[in-house]
């Protein structure tokens, strides 16, 4: 099982469509897995009508999702977006500045690092460290 994490903290999951590996684009159903290094491109025409993009992140030092994000943001993907994996508290903030509307991650880690910690991250635009270099 997985918690899904929102800026309102922990949530059960609520998308019930499955969720279609890129190679099964065809029959989405509204929802696509990515890995981290897919090809945006590769969504093609079907952008529009997908609910729900969900990118993997093997590890939580491998950045390459939020770069995806951005760039399906960019595309003018305005569905749901979810970071899947073991993203730390830590990086909330730059999943949701990156275009990540939620992030998915395994109970284990949820237990390790608990709800408290993802809301203290939940303002994300306060905790943007270049506003503060502009003042």
């Amino acid at each position: 099982m997985s918690v899904i994490v929102t800026d309102a903290g922990f949530t059960s999951e609520d998308f019930t469509a499955p969720i279609v590996p890129l190679d099964d684009l065809a029959n989405h159903n509204g929802a696509v897995d990515l890995s981290n290094t897919a090809d945006p491109a590769a969504l093609g025409n079907q952008l529009g009508a997908l609910q729900l993009i969900r990118i993997a992140f093997p590890s939580f030092s491998d950045g390459r999702g939020f770069s995806l994000a951005q760039r399906l943001r960019r595309m003018g993907y305005t569905g749901r977006l979810r970071a899947h994996g073991p993203l730390l508290a830590d990086q909330y903030a730059m999943a949701r500045r990156s275009g990540f509307d939620e992030v998915e991650i395994p109970e284990d880690l949820a237990a390790r690092q608990p709800e408290e910690q993802w809301l203290f991250r939940a303002d994300w635009q306060k905790h943007d460290y270049q506003s503060h270099l502009k003042a």
